[in-house]
């Protein structure tokens, strides 16, 4: 089996169990930004250091995520009323909980914030900014997506879960590099 198709070649990709859309369909803008967000948790994972307990952890719960964000991408590529849709594992309230549960533990950790903090630090809190923000772009396509189209709208408190997640996740890399939160001086 060859890796291209060309079916996509006139402009459109398929939704599992569904039609044929065009690729600036906004169903496919969310899950193709939810790839995105994928891959920039990749590099954040790259850059963990597999020496550091805490480091090798973060990337074992980085690539667990992962896992869950091909779940969304899912999601958001079926229909709610395709014929196919009892095939995927739709997000469920449960993923959003065990996120709750993730932010907890971490923040417990980190001093409590007293104003905004800037995106940086270290390499590795500096990737999980920029995967942060990817996140809430995700969140913005699927929410554009919701006025349009039905959805699953778990996928939505998933990512705001998610981005809540990779910021404490970044001060807490930060701290345990020794390098403090660089505050916002408005």
């Amino acid at each position: 089996m060859t890796l291209y198709t060309r079916t996509g070649d006139d402009g459109t990709t398929g939704l599992f169990g569904g039609p044929r859309v065009r690729k600036d369909d906004p169903r496919v803008e969310a899950f193709g930004t939810v790839d995105e967000f994928n891959a920039s948790l990749g590099l954040a994972i790259a850059m963990c250091n597999a020496a550091s307990a805490f480091e090798s952890a973060l990337a074992e719960r980085l690539r667990g995520l992962q896992s869950r964000l091909f779940d969304l991408g899912a999601d958001l590529a079926t229909p709610m009323d395709s014929q196919h849709a009892s095939k995927i594992a739709r997000i469920e309230l449960e993923h959003a909980a065990q996120i709750e549960q993730w932010i907890d533990e971490v923040e417990a950790s980190n001093e409590p914030m007293r104003n905004f903090v800037l995106p940086g630090g270290t390499e590795l809190a500096a990737r999980l900014h920029v995967a942060r923000a990817v996140c809430r772009r995700a969140e913005r396509c699927t929410i554009q997506l919701a006025a349009s189209q039905s959805i699953n709208p778990l996928t939505i408190i998933l990512m705001n879960r998610v981005s809540d997640l990779l910021f404490a996740l970044a001060r807490r890399v930060n701290r345990e590099a020794g390098v403090a939160d660089v505050p916002w001086i408005p």
